[in-house]
């Protein structure tokens, strides 16, 4: 499985910023650190992979994605196999105005019972030393990227 996803930064007091999501549903609602991601998604084999990430964006926030210079900062394997692809891009938006499409699972597992979930519940500014502590570890060399790429200046 391929997913494809934005790392939108902004510079605030002179610091650099990300704006991370937290995942929504039941499984997430008690994990903080090591729980937040980039918006990201699956995008199948005719599909072209920043298309998907700037879909997936729209779908998970709600909000159009930015129009800056977008910037490939890597690929990167998940645990589960998974892996990601990403973009840097420079973008401002409030986090609190985040409005997400839903998604619906059986829970608790096995139960019978479904329910409906936002795929994501919150978002976030976070300075790039509380990323690296929020962000699902799998995830965390984009971060490292940003530091190190010219887009991130």
């Amino acid at each position: 499985m391929r997913s494809a996803g934005l790392l939108v930064y902004r510079t605030r007091g002179g610091a650099r910023q990300v704006f991370l999501v937290h995942p929504g549903g039941p499984y997430w609602a008690g994990k903080d650190l090591g729980a937040w991601s980039i918006p990201k998604g699956e995008f199948g084999p005719d599909e072209n992979p920043l298309d998907a990430a700037k879909r997936e964006f729209r779908e998970e926030t709600g909000f159009d994605p930015p129009e800056g210079l977008y910037t490939a900062i890597g690929a990167l394997q998940q645990a589960s196999g998974k892996i990601i692809e990403a973009w840097a891009v420079p973008g401002d938006y409030d986090a609190d105005a985040v409005r997400s499409n839903t998604f619906t699972l059986e829970w608790p597992p096995h139960s019978g019972r479904r329910q409906e979930s936002p795929e994501i519940d919150r978002a976030g500014w976070f300075t790039l030393e509380e990323a690296h502590r929020r962000i699902n570890k799998g995830q965390r060399g984009f971060l490292t990227a940003l530091e190190t790429s010219r887009s991130g200046s």
